[in-house]
């Protein structure tokens, strides 16, 4: 699991990008694909930082690998609703590039995370195996 301070850094970019999101939503155009992508967005670019704040106070590994797990799921669905607001040109392209850039950089961050957990988990079985029933 992340060290304090990368967790509270990571913690901020997760809150900083729903926000981004929310204000992003808010500005769409009030037709029936503005609101169907916003609601989508909405959802999932919010979840991110709520699955990682859940991750963050995990009482066990298996419950922050689920979590992060999740995050790194929510991150990629917001990714394609916002590449549909781009090809749609619903919103200039250009306007979306810092958001698809730090989606990118924090599914990054999410897959190392749990790469690196998942292997700590592997090592960890290797050095006390269960016993046999």
């Amino acid at each position: 699991m992340p060290n304090a301070s990368k967790n509270d850094d990571l913690l901020k970019r997760t809150k900083e990008l729903a926000l981004r999101i929310i204000r992003l939503c808010a500005s769409l155009p009030q037709n029936n694909v503005g609101k169907i992508i916003s609601y989508q967005l909405l959802k999932s670019g919010t979840s991110v930082g709520e699955n990682y704040h859940e991750a963050a106070r995990a009482r066990s590994r298996a419950e922050f690998l689920s979590k992060t797990g999740d995050s790194f799921r929510e991150l990629s669905e917001t990714r394609y609703w916002l590449e549909l607001l781009s090809e749609s040109h619903t919103i200039t392209p250009q306007k979306l590039t810092s958001l698809l850039s730090e989606t990118d950089q924090l599914s990054a961050i999410f897959y190392t995370i749990i790469k690196k957990t998942r292997l700590t988990n592997s090592k960890n079985n290797l050095k006390n195996p269960k016993p046999a029933a």
